[in-house]
């Protein structure tokens, strides 16, 4: 089965996402790191079994000979969720039963966290990029553990797409999750509800 992990927020300037997260939710986000394969990086916020990950091309590092994950290279615009990531038990066998575009596994580390992600070879995922991305941690460390709490947690996560019963289909019986709801629309498009300390929120 997958679980929701966490989710993405993307922008073309990681103080401008973060900026925005917090001004939306209330509170301040947490140090994140870098992603040196994907020369990316990022601000967290601890959502209890969850977590919200602010991410973007970190102009210090140097172009990847490949695409960066959630389609980073193609990125414009305001600050927005773009990405919901599942976690799996092991990534191949997730892997076999899902779109092929879903992507190729990657191992990543940094510091004690260790984790294998599925990277689409062209940066975006299948159904539109609607579809989650894989990732499967290695060992028992993982973000959510170790992020302060925030007093935040996710109500519902909606996930726009013209491709909703297809992307239904290819999830049924392997995600579930009555947060996540998947609905057809014109385009593809995220929009997430919290409850806070200062009552319902919003990110989209």
């Amino acid at each position: 089965m997958l679980t929701l992990d966490h989710l993405a927020l993307s922008a073309t300037n990681l103080a401008e996402g973060v900026d925005l997260v917090e001004q939306a939710l209330g509170v301040a986000l947490a140090p994140g790191g870098t992603h040196a394969l994907m020369s990316t990086h990022n601000r967290l916020l601890g959502l209890g079994d969850i977590y919200l990950e602010v991410i973007a091309i970190d102009p210090a590092a140097p172009k990847p000979p490949h695409p960066r994950w959630f389609d980073l290279d193609h990125f414009t615009g305001a600050p927005r969720l773009t990405t919901w990531i599942v976690a799996c038990d092991n990534l191949d066998t997730a892997l076999a039963t899902l779109p092929q575009a879903a992507g190729t596994p990657v191992d990543l580390q940094r510091g004690d966290l260790r984790w294998r992600m599925a990277v689409p070879a062209n940066g975006r995922l299948p159904f539109g990029d609607a579809h989650p991305a894989l990732i499967q941690w290695h060992g028992s460390a993982h973000p959510a553990q170790r992020l302060p709490d925030s007093g935040i947690r996710l109500a519902l996560l909606e996930i726009t797409t013209p491709d909703a019963a297809a992307l239904n289909d290819a999830l049924k019986g392997q995600f579930h999750d009555a947060r996540v709801n998947i609905i057809p629309g014109p385009q593809k498009a995220m929009r997430a509800s919290f409850s806070t300390p200062h009552g319902t929120r919003v990110l989209e």
